[in-house]
């Protein structure tokens, strides 16, 4: 059976607001929360509390602006495609080379994953929530849907979304009481959110399906010991339902290529964006909840809407209304993602440590010190994209 090309669309230029926007993405990663959740732990009440909100993972249900990140990422990764398709095609290469090149970028992405996973230096450490991870299993087969009609696009992340949640709800529920804490739950999860009642309990934490699939893929691989649970509640089936959130950047991505004006382009985003979030919400109330660490479809929805509202704003900024100087400091880093989310990391520890020893160690002690560590850092970070920039030094994959 053969493999056909997706039809093309009309060529445009690069755009700096998707730059501009995976930069600020970035940055706000590599902030590390800079340092305002230690504040918080020493300084209880307003405002570091509500500063620390915007800096940290909710423990389950619902989700912060901390928690955008990852979706941001993986959107982006689909508004990036057709760009750099056309621009391949233009270089005269066909989709199978392509598509090649892309399972090998996807295995790259995974097995980087692996890497970072097993930083402690205990063994190869076979498991994959991490973002790298996840856009490595999902990325090749955004080819495929690649420049069909939207239509076609939409039917496919609806379909993902609703075989993801069946597969949740026909999943046993736990039975009544259930110990928690053996699949690593705490007590304080249990009352906190962690745990749902009812029908919602098929995506209660530890005792869900894709914590279950888990239990069973991620002991196939040699490990010192038996896997049991993920401390956090993340699984590798994540990337069944955030292939849908690629998509939904795949079909934005579409969107501003085409030939209509700046200004359809732009409603365009919004009312997807309105569209997705008010969605999400509905699924969130009614057929399951919204849980970023296993990525439940409302999740998919509310969050992709939301980065796809944000898309939106970067876009009417600088490349509708034309203000584009300001976000060179976004540019620099959004050009090199892949370099900035390395150093980050790998690096941090490191710098953390050098900063210590030539700055001295009174700066970083005191109620204050982890957010003066954790800005000089970012700012270190920030100036190796922009010499890397400068010397037309891009690391990718």
């Amino acid at each position: 059976m053969s493999v056909s090309s997706p039809p093309l669309p009309p060529p445009s230029a690069r755009l700096t607001s998707l730059d501009a926007f995976r930069g600020a993405i970035m940055l706000y990663m590599a902030s590390h929360g800079l340092g305002l959740t230690q504040v918080a732990q020493k300084l209880p009440e307003q405002p570091w509390t509500s500063l620390a909100w915007w800096f940290d993972h909710v423990t389950w249900s619902g989700g912060s602006t901390w928690d955008l990140i990852q979706p941001a990422f993986m959107f982006m990764v689909g508004v990036a495609l057709p760009f750099s398709y056309a621009r391949r095609r233009d270089q005269g290469d066909s989709f199978q080379r392509i598509l090649g090149h892309a399972f090998v970028r996807a295995a790259i992405l995974v097995l980087l994953a692996v890497f970072l996973a097993s930083r402690s230096g205990k063994g190869t450490v076979w498991e994959f929530p991490n973002v790298l991870a996840q856009i490595g299993f999902g990325y090749p087969f955004l080819l495929f849907v690649l420049n069909r009609r939207v239509g076609v696009q939409a039917a496919v992340a609806g379909g993902i979304l609703a075989a993801y949640w069946l597969f949740f709800a026909l999943h046993p529920l736990a039975p009544a009481g259930f110990d928690y804490a053996k699949v690593g739950v705490k007590a304080a999860e249990v009352t906190g959110g962690a745990v749902f009642d009812g029908f919602f309990g098929h995506w209660s934490k530890g005792t869900n399906a894709a914590a279950a699939f888990d239990g069973w893929l991620l002991n196939l691989f040699p490990r010192a010991t038996p896997f049991v649970f993920n401390a956090g509640g993340y699984a590798t089936l994540n990337f069944v339902p955030s292939f849908a959130t690629m998509l939904f950047g795949l079909m934005a991505g579409e969107c501003l290529r085409s030939e209509r004006t700046a200004s359809a382009k732009l409603r365009a985003l919004l009312l997807g964006a309105l569209a997705l979030v008010l969605l999400g919400l509905v699924a969130g109330s009614t057929i399951c909840p919204i849980v970023k660490r296993i990525w439940t479809p409302s999740w998919a929805l509310v969050s992709g809407g939301l980065v796809v509202g944000m898309l939106a704003g970067f876009y009417w900024v600088i490349d509708v209304l034309g203000y584009r100087h300001w976000a060179k400091f976004l540019v620099v880093v959004g050009m090199n993602s892949i370099a900035i989310y390395l150093m980050s990391q790998l690096m941090r520890p490191f710098l953390a440590e050098t900063l210590r020893t030539h700055l001295g160690p009174d700066l970083f002690r005191g109620t204050f010190g982890p957010v003066v560590s954790a800005c000089l850092t970012l700012f270190i970070f920030w100036l190796i994209c922009w010499w890397m920039h400068r010397r037309k030094i891009f690391l990718r994959i």
